[in-house]
C-alpha cells in the first residue's frame, strides 16, 4: 500500500511564524526585496537573530495585501535529505496552485528523474496564470546535494513568473553567478540586515515608550548593538524589567543571561572546537587580519578560518582600512561575550595573546594598538619602549587613551627618568581635563632638574600654555606662544598645537583678526591635512567665528571639519569632539534641533573630559536641547550634574554658564526663589573674577546678564538697565556678536517696561540688523515671552522689501510655532505646511536622480546619520513612507524638476 506522503507533512511549517505588535516595519529592506517581482531569486542571509524571519514575513504581508500569492516554507533539521525536502517543497507549491506528479521516484535519485521534477515544476508554474513567490526560510539546514542540484536546476530554467526567496545563515552552495549577470538576484546580507538609527530609535520607542529613552541613550544603544535586533530585543526586555539598569547601558546586553545563553548555544555550540578556540584569541582585539590572527594565536590557517568565519556570518564584519589584508571585528557584545569565555577557560593564556599582538602591531608602528595591548599584557617596559623608539612624527592624539592606561600604572620615578614619556604624559592630562595632575608633574620634573634637559625644555612652554587653556588664563598663554617656532619633524602637536592655542587666546581675548592671521601664518601642508592636531587647528577657525556670533561662516565650516574629523580618526576623536561641540551649538542656534541633537549623540565623553570651551558649549546646548525637546526639570537635572562635575575641576566660566542657563530657565518656569538662590552663588564667582581678562572676563559678564534676567523678572528693570550696560560693554570689548544681541533684546524689554517705546524700537531695531548680518535665530526665540509682542509692530518702522523686512518676516512665525515648546526640527514651517529646509530638498533632489543615501552623503559632504535623519523628517512632514512618495510629491508641488 503507497502511504500519501502528504498527509504525514506538519502543516505549521507552511505557516509563517507570528510577528508581535512590537516588532518595527523594515521599510527600506522591503523596498529593496520587492525588486524581486523582477527577479528570480531574492537571497537574505545573516547571522542569527539579525531579524531574517521578521523581515520576510512584513515582505509576504506587503505582497499579500497587493494581491500577490506567497507561500512560505520554514525548513528544519529534519529536512537535510532529499526527499523530506521534496514533499515539503511540493507542498508549498501546491499551495501556490502548482500541482505536479507525485509518482517520481527519489529515493537514490538520479540527475533524470531530478530533470523530471524540474520539467514538472516549471510546466505547471507555467499553466498558472499568476505571479507566484516562495519563501525557503532557514535553508542552512538543507544538507542533500541532491537538493540543492534540484534548486539550481528550478532557478535556471524558472518561468518569469515563478521567484523563489531563500533565507539562511551562510550562503547557500548554488551557483547564481549567471543570474547575477543578468540582474535575477536581490541580494541582502549581514550588511544590510541590522537596524540602521533610524530603525534602533523607533523600535526602543516602540518598546520602551513608558521609559522615554534620551536620544544619547539610544546612540548608545544602537553602538553597543550595532543594530543586532536579537540583542536589542534582549536590552528591551532587561530595561523592562530593571528600569533602573539605562544608568549602566553599556553592561546591559553582553552581560545578561539571556544573551550568554544565546550565544552558546545559537552561535558557538555547533562549532569545532578548534575554531572556538580560536574566535576566542582573535577577540582581545578590536580589529584583527590574518597576520596579526596568526602572530597571536599561532594558527598557520588563520587566513583559512577567518575566510570560513566570513562566510559562516559569524558575527563578523569587515572593517575599512588602507591594506591589502582585509581586516575584521567581531560584533562588540559578540566579542566581549568571546574575552569572557577567554578568561573563564584560560586566563593565564590571555597576557601572552596581548604581548603578541602588542609586537605585531609595534613592528608595524601601529602606536596607540601597541601601547593599549602590552599595557594590557602587562608588559609595562615593552609599552614604554614602544613610546620612546618611535619617532615624533609617529605619534598622535589617538594615542591619549592608550598612554593614559599606561601613566596610571607607571611608578613616578620611571616618569621622571624618561623626559619624552613625562612630556607626552603632562601633555595628555593636561589634554584632558586635568591639568592639576599635571601641574604637580611639572613641579616635581622642575625640582628634580630633569627640566634642564634640551628637549624637555624645548617643549615645556606647550605644556604649560594647554595647562594655562585649561585654566581659562589667556594672556600667559600669549606670551608663552608668541614667536614660538616649533621643529618641522617634532610632534603634530608641536608644530600645530601652539598656533591652534594662540588663535584661541586672541579671540578670548576679542583680538579675532590676530586670531585668524596666527592661523594663516601656520598653513596646513596637503599632506597633513587630516592629521588630528592640523583639524583641530582648522576648528579653530570656527571657534573664532563662534565667539565672534558668525553663525553662518561657523557652520560652513564647522560641517567640513567635523566630517573630515569623523571620517579620518571616528566619532569619538578629540578632533570630532571640538567639531561637534562647535557645530551642536552652531545648529542649535539656527533652530535646527534634530541635528544639533544628532551632533551631541553618543559623545558623552565630550561633557567631561575636553578642552574646558568645548565642554561648556556642549552642556549648554545639551541643557537647551533638553529643555526645547523633553522638559524644564530634565534641563535643569542635567546642569546640576555638569554644576558638580565643573566644581569638582575647577573651571569656573563653565561653572557661571551653568548656573547663568539654570537662572534663565528657572525664570521661564516662574521659579524666582531658586532663579534668587542661584544669582546668589553667581555674584560669589563674580566677585572674585572681577576686572579679569580673556576667557575669564567673560565670567562677570554672564553674572551680571543673570542678575539683569532676576531683576527684569521682579520688575525692576530701572536696575537691569544697568548690569546690562555691563554685559553689553563686554561684548563690545570683545566683539561677542550674539551676547550684544541678548543685551540689546532685554535692554529693549527693559526700556519697553519703563514705557519708553521709542528706546525700546531702537534697540530692538539694532538687534535685528545685528542678528540678521550673524545669522542668529534662537537668540530671539529663547526671549519670546516678553520679546514677540515688542517685534511684531516693528514692521511699520523697517523699509518694504528690505532685507531686515525679510528677516522679521522669517523669524515672526518661528515664535507662534515655539509657543508650545515644540520646536520643528530644522526650524521650518509645521509638518501640515509641508515647508522644506534647503538641505532636505537638496536630499530630495539628489534621491530623485537614484542616488543611495551614500552617495548623497558624499555629494553634500554630510554624514550618511545626517542624510538618514533628513529623510526621516521629509517622510513625517509630507506623509509619506518612502523614497519614491517623497520625490513624487516633490515634483508634483514643483520642488525638484
Amino acid at each position: 500500500m503507497q502511504i500519501n506522503t502528504d498527509k504525514l507533512l506538519v502543516s505549521t511549517k507552511f505557516a509563517p511564524p507570528r510577528i508581535g505588535t512590537q516588532s518595527i516595519p523594515r521599510s527600506r529592506l522591503i523596498e529593496e526585496l520587492q525588486r524581486i517581482e523582477h527577479c528570480t531569486v531574492g537571497l537574505v542571509i545573516g547571522s542569527p537573530g539579525f531579524g531574517k524571519t521578521t523581515l520576510l514575513v512584513q515582505w509576504r504581508q506587503t505582497m499579500m495585501r497587493a494581491g500577490a500569492e506567497v507561500a512560505w516554507l520554514s525548513l528544519s533539521a529534519d529536512d537535510k535529505h532529499l526527499s523530506t525536502f521534496f514533499a515539503y517543497l511540493r507542498g508549498a507549491l501546491q499551495r501556490l496552485g502548482v500541482t505536479i506528479d507525485t509518482g517520481t521516484p527519489l529515493e537514490g535519485a538520479s540527475s533524470e528523474s531530478i530533470d523530471e521534477i524540474v520539467a514538472a515544476i516549471v510546466d505547471a508554474a507555467s499553466n498558472v496564470n499568476k505571479e507566484l513567490y516562495l519563501v525557503l526560510d532557514d535553508y542552512q539546514h538543507v544538507a542533500d546535494p541532491r537538493s540543492h542540484r534540484l534548486m539550481q536546476k528550478l532557478f535556471d530554467h524558472s518561468p518569469e513568473n515563478l521567484h523563489f526567496v531563500i533565507a539562511a545563515r551562510v550562503q547557500p552552495p548554488l551557483s547564481l553567478s549567471r543570474l547575477r549577470l543578468m540582474g535575477q538576484v536581490v541580494e541582502l546580507d549581514c550588511a544590510a540586515l541590522p537596524f540602521d538609527l533610524t530603525e534602533t530609535r523607533a523600535f526602543l520607542e516602540l518598546n520602551l515608550a513608558a521609559l522615554k529613552l534620551h536620544e544619547e541613550e539610544i546612540h548608545l544603544t544602537h553602538e553597543l548593538t550595532s543594530g543586532w535586533p536579537a540583542s536589542l530585543q534582549l536590552i528591551v526586555i532587561l530595561l523592562r524589567s530593571n528600569p533602573g539598569a539605562r544608568a549602566s547601558l553599556h553592561e546591559l546586553g553582553w552581560k545578561s543571561d539571556d544573551l550568554q545563553s544565546y550565544l552558546a548555544e545559537d552561535v558557538m555550540a555547533h562549532l569545532p572546537e578548534a575554531l572556538a578556540d580560536f574566535m576566542e584569541a582573535v577577540s582581545i582585539c578590536r580589529r584583527f587580519n590574518a597576520s596579526l590572527a596568526e602572530a597571536v594565536t599561532g594558527n598557520a590557517s588563520a587566513a583559512q578560518m577567518l575566510n570560513r568565519l566570513e562566510e559562516e556570518n559569524l558575527l563578523i564584519f569587515r572593517v575599512e582600512a588602507d591594506d591589502r589584508l582585509p581586516w575584521y571585528r567581531f560584533h562588540p557584545l559578540f566579542s566581549e561575550f568571546l574575552a569572557t569565555r577567554l578568561i573563564r577557560r584560560n586566563s593565564q593564556n590571555v597576557a601572552q595573546l596581548h604581548q603578541r599582538a602588542a609586537h605585531w602591531f609595534a613592528e608595524r608602528k601601529l602606536l596607540a594598538e601597541a601601547m593599549r595591548h602590552a599595557t594590557s599584557g602587562g608588559d609595562l617596559g615593552f609599552a614604554v619602549e614602544v613610546i620612546e623608539r618611535a619617532a615624533p612624527t609617529t605619534w598622535g592624539l589617538d594615542q591619549l587613551s592608550p598612554l593614559l592606561r599606561l601613566l596610571d600604572r607607571l611608578p613616578q620615578e620611571v616618569l621622571f627618568s624618561r623626559p619624552r614619556l613625562f612630556f607626552l604624559g603632562c601633555l595628555a592630562y593636561a589634554l584632558t581635563a586635568r591639568p592639576a595632575k599635571a601641574e604637580a608633574w611639572l613641579e616635581q620634573f622642575k625640582r628634580s632638574g630633569a627640566a634642564q634637559h634640551e628637549d624637555v625644555a624645548f617643549r615645556l612652554p606647550l605644556v604649560q600654555a594647554v595647562i594655562h587653556v585649561q585654566r581659562d588664563r589667556t594672556e600667559p598663554v600669549i606670551a608663552l606662544l608668541e614667536g614660538f617656532q616649533p621643529l618641522i619633524d617634532d610632534y603634530s602637536i608641536m608644530r600645530y598645537g601652539p598656533p591652534t592655542m594662540l588663535a584661541l587666546a586672541y579671540s578670548a581675548a576679542g583680538r579675532h583678526a590676530d586670531a585668524l592671521r596666527c592661523l594663516d601664518d601656520h598653513p596646513i601642508p596637503e599632506v597633513d591635512r587630516n592629521d588630528e592636531m592640523a583639524l583641530l587647528a582648522e576648528g579653530t577657525r570656527t571657534l573664532c567665528c563662534l565667539m565672534e556670533g558668525k553663525m553662518l561662516e561657523a557652520e560652513r565650516r564647522g560641517l567640513a571639519q567635523l566630517t573630515r574629523a569623523v571620517t579620518a580618526h571616528g566619532h569619538r576623536s578629540a578632533s570630532a569632539y571640538t567639531g561637534a561641540s562647535a557645530l551642536a551649538e552652531i545648529y542649535c542656534e539656527l533652530d535646527r534641533i534634530d541635528e544639533a541633537r544628532e551632533v551631541l549623540a553618543n559623545r558623552n565623553g565630550l561633557l567631561q573630559w575636553t578642552m574646558p570651551d568645548s565642554m561648556m558649549r556642549a552642556s549648554i546646548c545639551r541643557a537647551r536641547l533638553d529643555l526645547l525637546q523633553e522638559s524644564a526639570a530634565t534641563a535643569l537635572a542635567f546642569l546640576e550634574r555638569q554644576e558638580r562635575h565643573f566644581r569638582s575641576i575647577g573651571q569656573d566660566r563653565a561653572l557661571v554658564h551653568c548656573l547663568a542657563e539654570q537662572v534663565r530657565i528657572e525664570l521661564l518656569e516662574g521659579d524666582r526663589a531658586n532663579a534668587g538662590v542661584h544669582v546668589a552663588q553667581l555674584d560669589v564667582l563674580g566677585q572674585a573674577h572681577q576686572g579679569a581678562d580673556g576667557f575669564q572676563a567673560e565670567i562677570p559678564a554672564m553674572v551680571a546678564l543673570a542678575k539683569a534676567r532676576l531683576l527684569l523678572a521682579t520688575n525692576y528693570p530701572d536696575n537691569a538697565l544697568l548690569e546690562l550696560q555691563h554685559v553689553r560693554r563686554y561684548a563690545q570689548h570683545y566683539h561677542r556678536g550674539q551676547l550684544g544681541v541678548t543685551a540689546l533684546l532685554l535692554m529693549g524689554i527693559a526700556h519697553a517696561d519703563l514705557r519708553q517705546q521709542d528706546a525700546a524700537d531702537d534697540l530692538l531695531i539694532q538687534a535685528l540688523e545685528t542678528g540678521q548680518r550673524l545669522g542668529l535665530v534662537r537668540t530671539f526665540l529663547d526671549e519670546s515671552a516678553a520679546l514677540y509682542p515688542m517685534l511684531a509692530p516693528l514692521a511699520d518702522r523697517i523699509a518694504p522689501g528690505s532685507s531686515l523686512t525679510v528677516f522679521l518676516q522669517d523669524l515672526l512665525p518661528r515664535f507662534e510655532q515655539g509657543k508650545s515648546g515644540a520646536h520643528s526640527g530644522d526650524g521650518s514651517a509645521s509638518a501640515g505646511q509641508k515647508t522644506l529646509t534647503p538641505r532636505e530638498l537638496a536630499i530630495l533632489q539628489l534621491i530623485s536622480q537614484a542616488m543611495s543615501n551614500k552617495r548623497v552623503a558624499l555629494t553634500l559632504s554630510i554624514s550618511l546619520e545626517t542624510v538618514k535623519w533628513n529623510l526621516k523628517n521629509v517622510f513625517l512632514k509630507l506623509g509619506v513612507s518612502s523614497r519614491y512618495d517623497a520625490v513624487s510629491w516633490a515634483r508634483k508641488h514643483g520642488l525638484i524638476p
